[in-house]
């Protein structure tokens, strides 16, 4: 029974994992669309095989409602023009090389002059799939009630299904990002207090680069919940939640950048020390230290962040301005001892005076203070776009408005 029980658990658990998976939600709305758009072209077409319905509704329907609305229309252009030139071409020639190469051409042409943006290849490929099936020029404009079937079904399937919302999986990747920071920085002050070889220097900031490839795909998860909360009757605050997650991606870029600065100010001193070790045996525990708590609160700076859109904001910050404080205590009592040691052995001044500039700068990035003006800053800039966009509407309401016609008084004769 428990054995039962175990397995149910584990089956809920992946079941409530694939849930949140982007790539999961996308392919059974897509399968899902494409299938209910068949069946209801089956009762509609005089096609017995109406296979373009479910092809626009699988090129039509998105992860999110708003990339729905967006790309879908462009999608929608892309294979109606496709199945419009298919249909010219049905009723005049058939399916060969040379029709075939008058029919791509004609595709990219169009598809360029209708605006279909990213997604021109798409008619040409629905041109060639509508000629390939398409043999008598009376049964063409069939076609066109298929597309508009899938185009329909496919536009409308994130409304009549709950659009899903991929916040959590972005503070995931946001969470993941400060966690390997936070994981380098260990190793990096494990080599502070001794001999550090230049090889495993190196290494380190090797590591540090390699971090810009988890901030793109951290800038992809974002991009996909930003897009998840536009438009969504679920969210409420929507742009306040793209605004808290945007700029923590930010700050986290940014002291990704100085730590690789770091990284490399820890390379040049092991070239220059070796084999001594990188600082004095009385200041290197204490940088030791300093990294160890400068990754703690990256990863505060982050469970902060994500709970922004939670109850646990308060919580978090506070945990946050300790860690801070604490780290900066530590940094100023190591700056006192280098200082010392430096003005009895000056030769290596500028890479130990770059290292506390920059974990100064990590400091203040990760300021509860200065995030507070970033978020203001940034919703005043938003609010300042969103009014731009209403008064262009408006404006453009007005335009084309068209004027009452004037009265002429006529005079009777």
């Amino acid at each position: 029974m428990r054995d039962v029980r175990g397995v149910g658990k584990a089956l809920g658990t992946r079941y409530r994992r694939w849930k949140r998976e982007p790539d999961v939600v996308h392919t059974l709305r897509a399968t899902a669309a494409a299938t209910i758009s068949y069946v209801i072209a089956l009762h509609l077409s005089s096609e017995k095989v109406p296979l373009t319905a479910p092809l626009t509704a699988l090129l039509v329907v998105q992860v999110t409602l708003y990339s729905t609305l967006t790309t879908g229309i462009e999608r929608v252009n892309a294979v109606v023009a496709g199945v419009l030139i298919a249909i010219g071409f049905s009723r005049i020639v058939g399916l060969t090389w040379w029709s075939l190469a008058l029919i791509i051409l004609a595709s990219l042409i169009v598809g360029r002059l209708a605006r279909t943006g990213d997604f021109l290849p798409e008619v040409a490929i629905s041109a060639m799939l509508v000629l390939g099936v398409t043999t008598v020029g009376d049964t063409a404009w069939a076609r066109i009630v298929e597309t508009l079937i899938g185009a329909v079904v496919g536009l409308s399937f994130n409304f009549l299904f709950a659009p899903p919302v991929w916040v959590d999986v972005a503070a995931e990747s946001l969470t993941d990002l400060s966690r390997r920071m936070r994981q380098l920085m260990l190793r990096m002050s494990e080599e502070a207090s001794g001999h550090t070889p230049v090889p495993h220097a190196t290494a380190r900031l090797h590591e540090a680069r390699a971090l810009d490839q988890h901030i793109a795909g951290v800038d992809a998860a974002l991009r996909q919940a930003e897009d998840s909360l536009r438009l969504n009757p679920r969210v409420r605050e929507g742009l306040l939640h793209r605004v808290v997650l945007r700029t923590g991606l930010d700050t986290l870029e940014i002291c990704t950048v100085v730590l690789r600065v770091i990284a490399r100010s820890f390379t040049d001193l092991a070239k220059r020390r070796d084999p001594d070790p990188l600082f004095h045996p009385e200041a290197g525990p204490i940088v030791e230290d300093l990294l160890a708590e400068v990754g703690d609160a990256v990863v505060s700076f982050a469970v902060m962040v994500i709970s922004d859109v939670s109850t646990n904001a308060e919580e978090a910050e506070e945990r946050l301005a300790a860690e801070l404080a604490r780290a900066s205590g530590t940094r100023d009592r190591l700056a006192a001892i280098l200082l010392e040691h430096v003005q009895e052995d000056p030769k290596d001044w500028q890479l130990v005076g770059a290292f506390l500039t920059e974990i100064t700068r990590i400091l203040d990035e990760l300021d509860t203070d200065h995030r507070s003006r970033r978020l203001l800053e940034e919703l005043d800039r938003n609010t300042r776009l969103q009014r731009e966009r209403k008064r262009r509407l408006e404006e453009l309401r007005r335009r084309l408005r068209l004027p009452a016609p004037r009265r002429r008084n006529r005079r009777r004769s």
